[in-house]
């Protein structure tokens, strides 16, 4: 997802800092394919009258094409979806037959689905109290209020388990929020079985803010179906013990699913035009003034769709030697309609590089979506093969419509093929994608992040590798999960270099595709790739919110008479420098002196504070620590530079030096 208020933070930081420079506070430094065998396990009818090797039979929409690729991926869930869409009130009609195939080897008594809509059914959810009513800049509007009402949930033998559902709240004990729900079964699931369950539902849209809902005709259907919780073995993201991965749908979660299998039937108004997750598979039906669009994705773990009767649609093949061959697909806005060539160099600068870094494309579609302008909070999302860029407003003369198309297909990378826990782990996408997002701008329009100053924004570190909701605040979740987590990587490719660092994301990337890893995979896969013990360094700034905090506490400057032919004399400066914060070593050190010569010292970062002794022919001026502002990860540089106390004839006769300084200083924060 992209982070919509990072800049204009990071605008309001550089004034900020302007106002501090201005009020004399000198001291501030400147500026987000492996394949696996096919998961074949055995096979079982629901548990009621499963005879043993007997396969379920779901029942399909449609037909699903005879050929199918080799799976990527193991195939855990299909589902077989008929959705109808009805704009007079907004609603969606839709039954499902999924199937689970059992990952694990306990015996599973319950099933649990996430119904993400229901986050929005009212005021006391918890989704809605977390976020107030609010993502990013959005608000919900007026009585925009959705929910999700299962009508009829039975096996395929036809036994209704309706009165066995149960909502449950493991985060929060909110009986308020029914975003999650338990399913008691009439028997057993055994490791390697599978089970079919059919269901029918109702979706009361909401009103767009929060990623899913309607605006006018445009409606964007993320999260939209009943999901199916995620059951991990042992060792998957290092869990002990099996089990199922259970969390509410929280005001700043995103998601977590298994792959499978989507083949989805969608049912619109005949004037509107379809865009979804994977590709058609037969041309579209009209009966009776509406027409149903087929689509199928496998080697996915969600299905989203929008549509509109408005959609000005534009489509271009494209291929690459690490893409072989994509057909990428646009749904603009009619605002956008003469801006598509902009999308389109920026989707295939993004597949091109991003295959190149971190593996192949390996879908045959990719859709970009332009929502109207009021249904900007359906934009800066991802899903499978499917991402949808801000809302259409005006002609976009900067970058951010670039900036946005290839920070959504970065997550295709991350988000959607290596699949972290976005519930437990956000930061292995949101900062991973960030950072891949910021190196590709340089790469192809030139843009180099301030990355100094964005330090300075994370007001609040903390363990990047937080449940999302136990950051206090929005705020210090954007700072954490998008802005620090993407330093920590920066800062190690600054540690180890950037050959060896695109050697880490490239092994990690392909390595974990479809494999749902875990922080401590990420730091297992950078010690292999570096060939050193990463376990320090993790535990300071990934697992706890470690950050340096350099100050320079004392100099003072003494006058040493020389006895020599000259009858000169020397200064003896000393300068005592402390690190109140987590240890960081090879701290670089500038010392300039009242005549403009500078010197240059490395402290060891050993022990808390050092101090620093000098000989020079002239007083020293000033003192700065990190002048190249190369340590990311500190965010307090109010007392990295300090001036010596000088006699006042000195101070006068080497004002301009000052005054270069403080140039220097603002220099850092253009970007």
């Amino acid at each position: 997802m992209k982070l919509w208020s990072l800049r204009f933070k990071i605008m309001t930081g550089t004034l900020a800092a302007l106002c501090l420079l201005g009020g004399g506070m000198w001291a501030f430094s400147g500026h987000n394919p492996l394949n696996e065998n096919t998961f074949a396990p055995e096979k079982a009818k629901s548990p009621i009258t499963a005879k043993k090797g007997t396969p379920a039979s779901p029942i399909t929409p449609e037909r699903i094409p005879p050929k199918k690729a080799e799976a990527m991926s193991h195939r855990v869930v299909e589902y077989h979806i008929n959705v109808r869409f009805d704009p007079d009130t907004s609603a969606l009609k839709a039954s499902e037959t999924v199937t689970w195939t059992h990952p694990g080897s306990k015996p599973v008594n319950e099933l649990y689905f996430h119904l993400y809509p229901n986050a929005f059914s009212s005021m006391d959810t918890t989704f809605m109290k977390e976020s107030g009513g609010k993502l990013r800049s959005d608000s919900m509007p007026s009585n925009g209020f959705g929910s999700m009402t299962l009508t009829d949930l039975r096996t395929t033998e036809g036994v209704s388990l309706l009165q066995r559902m149960q909502y449950v709240q493991p985060d929060d004990g909110n009986v308020n929020d029914k975003s999650l729900v338990k399913v008691h079964l009439p028997q057993s699931v055994k490791g390697g079985q599978s089970i079919t369950l059919k269901l029918q539902y109702e979706v009361k849209m909401p009103k767009i803010f929060a990623r899913m809902g309607t605006s006018g005709n445009f409606v964007m259907a993320g999260q939209w179906f009943p999901k199916l919780s995620v059951y991990e073995p042992t060792d998957t993201r290092g869990v002990r013990e099996e089990g199922w991965n259970l969390h509410q749908y929280h005001g700043t979660s995103e998601f977590y699913s298994d792959f499978g299998i989507y083949n989805v039937a969608i049912s619109v108004p005949s004037n509107y035009t379809v865009a979804a997750t994977g590709f058609p598979i037969k041309n579209p039906k009209v009966v009776q003034n509406y027409k149903t669009y087929q689509f199928y994705a496998d080697d996915v773990h969600d299905f989203a769709w929008a549509a509109s009767p408005d959609f000005v649609v534009a489509q271009q093949a494209f291929s690459s030697p690490e893409v072989p061959g994509v057909r990428i697909k646009l749904y603009l806005d009619p605002l956008h309609k003469d801006l598509q060539e902009r999308y389109f160099q920026a989707a295939k600068a993004a597949l091109t590089y991003f295959s190149k870094w971190y593996g192949p494309y390996p879908y045959s579609s990719l859709s970009i979506v332009v929502p109207p302008e009021l249904g900007n909070g359906a934009g800066g999302m991802e899903y499978p093969t499917l991402i949808t860029a801000f809302g259409a407003n005006g002609t976009s003369p900067d970058t951010s419509l670039e900036r946005t198309v290839i920070h959504e297909i970065g997550h295709q990378y991350f988000y959607g093929m290596v699949a972290n826990n976005e519930f437990e782990e956000a930061w292995l996408d949101e900062s991973f994608t960030s950072y891949a997002e910021d190196k590709l701008m340089e790469k192809e329009y030139g843009i180099a992040p301030n990355l100094a100053l964005q330090a300075s924004l994370v007001e609040k570190p903390e363990p990047l590798n937080l449940e999302t909701w136990r950051y206090k605040g929005k705020g210090v979740y954007t700072q954490n999960v998008y802005i620090r987590g993407k330093l920590v990587l920066k800062d190690i490719e600054l540690r180890i270099g950037s050959k060896a660092m695109d050697a880490v994301l490239s092994t990690y990337a392909k390595k974990y595709r479809f494999g749902h890893p875990s922080t401590y995979d990420f730091q297992k896969t950078v010690e292999k790739v570096t060939g050193q013990s990463w376990e320090s360094y993790f535990e300071h700034y990934i697992y706890s919110g470690g950050a340096p905090d350099f100050s320079l506490d004392h100099i003072s400057s003494i006058r040493k008479e020389l006895q020599n032919k000259n009858d000169s004399y020397l200064y003896e400066s000393q300068v005592k420098i402390r690190n109140k914060g987590t240890p960081y070593s090879n701290v670089s050190l500038k010392f300039t002196f009242t005549d403009g010569h500078t010197m240059q010292r490395v402290w060891d970062g050993q022990g808390a504070e050092a101090t620093f002794q000098l000989l020079y022919s002239a007083p020293l001026l000033s003192a700065e620590i990190d002048p190249e502002h190369s340590i990311l990860l500190e965010n307090k540089h109010i007392n990295n530079f300090r001036l010596a106390e000088l006699e006042r004839d000195t101070v006068s006769r080497w004002t301009l030096t000052a005054t270069k300084l403080i140039e220097t200083v603002l220099g850092t924060l253009s970007w």
